[in-house]
């Protein structure tokens, strides 16, 4: 018990540059993802493989966040927070690269431990930062999240030529199993550094009414989360912003072949979605409390989606400015989706549990949108009505932007 006491005891602010190593697990959580889409077209290929099939695969990941997320509550009550953390960045490590080399079964069994583990992160990142940044919640969300997108925009950006470079997409792939070990490593070295000044404090933190505050903390604390409407909004705005950003990093590059671009442009068109985020991302927090509320933040970030799905509806030709267009959207949407979790969470517990519950249904959602695009591209030739489904997808998102942005009273 004493060992457990000791071991939760290192989840704690660290110092200087340390500090920072949360924005470096950051950008580990979307390039084992991100870069399927430019060579899912190849993996067919190579494999076989429809688009209901590849669909089924570009799902998988999401599937895995909305099973795992509300587990990751008890994993980080069991094991701590910063363990929690140094473990996934070894399983998205190991799960990425058993993709690649395990054959035909390790690359479904590769995606699903390296998406559950990205889904540790997922889940514990935003509560992380409201820990370490505690004053400047929505600059820390801006950054992290700006580097989870410059994570994914490089992974996508990078897929296509690796591939040629290393003959084929599995060798490409296989490459972004090395990041996530590099921050392991860090990982582990911030918490011996933690270790060191565990004992300091260790009186108080396991004085009996510390251990009682914690335990009160811990019950009920579901069922107050689940009854609030606001837990269900932030879910849905979520789940929609998550549907739009997937579905695009997985098909944007097989929309753009279809018009006539060839696989490198159509990969320079994804970076230029997945990459202005970062941007949009950083300047998004400047509109977070407009009047007092975030619908201003909700609604810009949201609508520039909508706008893009007519674009590339009417006038597909012009891919480069509606990757432009939806790119702004995806950065500034998922900031204003993690700076909700954290701002509606009244204290570190219920953080932990709204983003659990909002990740886990959120995913859920959102593990449609890329599952339905492929099988009605299969379904019916072509992206023309995938588009139109996508497009309503992005309407509703920009609804339920206003709703979510108006704080409960509750």
């Amino acid at each position: 018990m004493n060992s457990k006491r000791n071991m939760l005891a290192y989840d704690r602010s660290s110092t200087g540059l340390w500090v920072a190593l949360i924005f470096l697990v950051s950008l580990n959580l979307r390039p084992a993802i991100a870069a399927v889409g430019p060579v899912l077209a190849q993996m067919g290929t190579d494999l076989a493989w429809g688009e209901g099939v590849q669909g089924v695969l570009t799902a998988i990941p999401l599937i895995a966040f909305a099973v795992v997320s509300p587990l990751v509550t008890f994993l980080a009550r069991r094991i701590g927070i910063d363990i929690s953390i140094l473990l996934a960045l070894l399983c998205i490590a190991a799960g990425d690269f058993a993709r690649s080399f395990g054959g035909g079964v390790g690359i479904w069994l590769g995606t699903v431990v390296f998406a559950s583990a990205i889904a540790v992160g997922n889940v514990l990142v935003p509560v992380i930062a409201k820990r370490d940044y505690a004053g400047h919640v929505a600059m820390a969300t801006g950054v992290y999240s700006g580097c989870i997108t410059a994570g994914s925009a490089t992974a996508g950006l990078l897929s296509v030529p690796l591939a040629q470079m290393w003959g084929g997409w599995r060798a490409s792939l296989a490459f972004w199993s090395v990041p996530p070990l590099v921050v392991a490593v860090l990982w582990a070295l911030r918490i011996l550094h933690n270790r060191k000044i565990v004992v300091a404090s260790a009186a108080v933190r396991n004085s009996p009414s510390a251990q009682s505050a914690r335990s009160q903390s811990s019950r009920g604390v579901f069922a107050r989360v689940l009854r609030r409407p606001m837990t269900w909004y932030v879910t849905a705005f979520m789940g929609l912003q998550s549907s739009a950003f997937y579905t695009m990093s997985n098909w944007m590059p097989s929309i753009s072949a279809s018009i006539g671009y060839d696989a490198s442009t159509a990969g320079v068109h994804l970076f230029i979605f997945q990459g202005i985020g970062i941007f949009s991302g950083l300047l998004i927090p400047k509109l977070m409390n407009v009047r007092g509320n975030q619908v201003c933040a909700a609604l810009t970030a949201s609508a520039p989606m909508f706008i893009a799905g007519l674009g590339m509806l009417l006038l597909p030709h012009l891919m480069p400015v509606w990757a432009f267009v939806g790119g702004c959207a995806q950065g500034a949407s998922l900031v204003v989706a993690l700076a909700l979790i954290a701002l509606r969470g009244r204290d570190s517990a219920e953080t932990v549990v709204l983003s659990g519950v909002a990740q886990s249904f959120g995913y859920l959602i959102a593990s449609l949108g890329p599952l339905m695009f492929g099988v009605l591209v299969q379904a019916t030739g072509g992206h023309h009505v995938p588009l139109m489904v996508f497009t309503f997808v992005a309407f509703l998102q920009c609804v339920v932007a206003v709703i979510v942005g108006r704080p409960s009273k509750m």
